[in-house]
């Protein structure tokens, strides 16, 4: 069976691979980039990358990313949920033949023998929904949940950006970026009308790398104009991508069907329809291996090779990355102590932090930088890995800061490493506070080649209350601060993520109490630590 949620490969024009497992001729190549957001050209991107040897993965390995149930003619697309769309891979062909093959040729897939992926579907309530699509044709039906999302009343559909195991950096931009336009173009009419839910896909081993992310869309009405939308918007593709459709009956049975688009042939039903099952819960949720590599990074180099990917089309990460070449690589505090403020907007950081450095006649340095912050509102526009690639190399570059002013007096921070992570992993891993990352995982310990605070200190207030901060002070919000205000579940994701840090851990201080008495606790904190 052919996996929807692909774009398909060309074929080489001079070899044709084989496969490991067996003798099906596997298609290779790279995934295309994302358009680029203000002007640069796909060729620009893959350009720079090839220029600097960034490695890429084997394309047999490539093929391996996708699942080939019954041995059928291609890729296989994700499955989605009950109240969401069908489930359409995008899969990536060589960018020496775009453009270049037509007619019959495009769109066809060869088979190869790869393990069946599994999708995590985000219900309402935050809760997730685990399945397969074919396999076991006896297996359990989908939740019920899930199951009334995927099949009637309404039609679903889904589509998910693929990322071949081990794929570089680049190739993690260039998918974030894919999945950031195509949700840019799924809430425009007259596709905003539907539902729209988070789907990942990913491999029953649960190993890094191997999540893809996409979107199952729900038309509650069945309009002919949702799947016919959905072909135009996918048509505009240079690749050949296929859709994937959910049909169900009154005993909450579901089954998959694929859309194909053709040279010549317009969009056409690839196959039998697939049916689909339940699929277990994993133990860690499927994107806790992959937050190291694309927005919790251990050290600076991993942050480092996320920005050399966005030169061709952010010039300010040029920029940014001369500034921290500048730093040493591995920057050594002074004798005097370092103490960095973290918390939520409107918690009082600004106050606490100026009152604290006032107090102790030291030095207050804030992350990011001021050197960065010009761009900061660029790099909050774009998707997660490139957003905490930013902020994680404005931490190295006030590390270099705190470095230098640690050997005069002492240093306040203003947020530093922690935020920088809660708010990642809070972002990336979908559904509630059951699916972060368990107490004392790796993810919550502090990069080893970042300069670490002597004291850190998590300031709250209630909900409440921070609300009404905001709204006296009519504070400007980034992307994730309005997620914080409209969602409760997020803001309480950002919050564990922060209780559950690790060497250091965050002291929290309750800032619900008037300037002076918040000051007095802070004070006391540093004085008994």
């Amino acid at each position: 069976m052919v996996n929807p949620n692909c774009f398909n490969y060309k074929r080489r024009a001079e070899s044709t691979l084989r496969v490991a497992a067996g003798t099906a001729p596997a298609t290779c190549g790279r995934p295309l980039p994302a358009a680029a957001v203000r002007g640069a050209e796909p060729e620009r991107a893959e350009g720079a990358e090839a220029a600097r040897g960034c490695p890429q993965p084997h394309p047999a390995r490539r093929s391996l990313s996708f699942r080939f149930p019954g041995g059928g003619g291609g890729p296989r697309a994700a499955g989605a949920g009950p109240d969401e769309p069908m489930a359409s891979a995008l899969r990536p062909r060589s960018p020496l033949l775009l453009g270049r093959l037509s007619g019959p040729r495009r769109g066809v897939c060869a088979p190869a023998m790869a393990p069946p992926h599994r999708f995590a579907l985000e219900l309402p309530g935050c809760t997730l929904a685990h399945f397969a699509v074919g396999g076991d044709a006896l297996g359990a039906l989908p939740d019920p949940s899930a199951a009334a999302l995927l099949g009637p009343p309404g039609r679903s559909y889904s589509l998910c950006v693929p990322l071949a195991p081990g794929g570089d950096c680049a190739a993690r931009v260039r998918a974030a970026r894919l999945h950031q336009r195509l949700l840019h173009q799924l809430r425009r009419e007259p596709l905003r009308r539907c539902r729209l839910r988070p789907l990942l896909c990913y491999g029953p081993g649960g190993g890094a790398g191997g999540v893809q992310h996409g979107f199952l869309l729900h038309d509650p009405s069945d309009s002919p104009d949702t799947r016919r939308a959905l072909f135009s918007l996918l048509g505009e593709s240079p690749e050949g991508p296929r859709l994937g459709e959910f049909v169900g009956d009154a005993r909450l049975q579901v089954w998959q069907r694929l859309w194909e688009l053709r040279d010549g042939a317009g969009w056409r039903q690839v196959g039998p329809r697939e049916r689909v099952v339940s699929a277990p819960e994993p133990a860690l949720h499927p994107v806790v291996p992959d937050l190291p590599s694309s927005g919790v990074f251990p050290h600076r180099e991993a942050a480092r090779a996320v920005l050399e990917a966005c030169i061709p089309f952010i010039p300010e990460a040029q920029a940014v990355l001369d500034l921290v070449d500048q730093c040493p690589e591995q920057a050594q505090k002074g004798k005097f102590p370092v103490i960095a403020i973290e918390g939520l907007d409107a918690t009082g950081k600004t106050t606490v932090t100026q009152s604290v450095s006032d107090s102790l006649n030291a030095v207050l340095l804030k992350s990011p930088p001021a050197c960065i912050s010009q761009w900061r509102k660029i790099f909050d526009d774009e998707p997660t890995i490139i957003r905490r690639a930013f902020y994680s190399l404005g931490n190295y570059i006030v590390a270099s800061e705190i470095a230098k002013e640690s050997t005069k007096s002492p240093v306040i921070v203003d947020r530093y490493w922690h935020s920088t992570a809660a708010y990642a992993i809070a972002t990336e891993v979908t559904g509630g506070l059951q699916h972060l990352p368990p107490a004392h995982h790796p993810i919550y310990q502090w990069p080893r080649d970042l300069l670490k605070p002597d004291l850190v200190l998590l300031l709250t207030v209630s909900p409440e209350e921070r609300m009404h901060r905001i709204e006296r002070r009519g504070m400007e919000r980034t992307r994730e601060e309005a997620e914080l205000e409209a969602n409760s579940i997020f803001r309480q994701k950002v919050e564990v993520s922060y209780q559950r840090m690790e060497n250091p851990c965050c002291h929290v201080v309750d800032a619900s109490p008037s300037r002076e008495e918040v000051l007095q606790m802070v004070l006391s904190v540093i004085q008994n630590n």
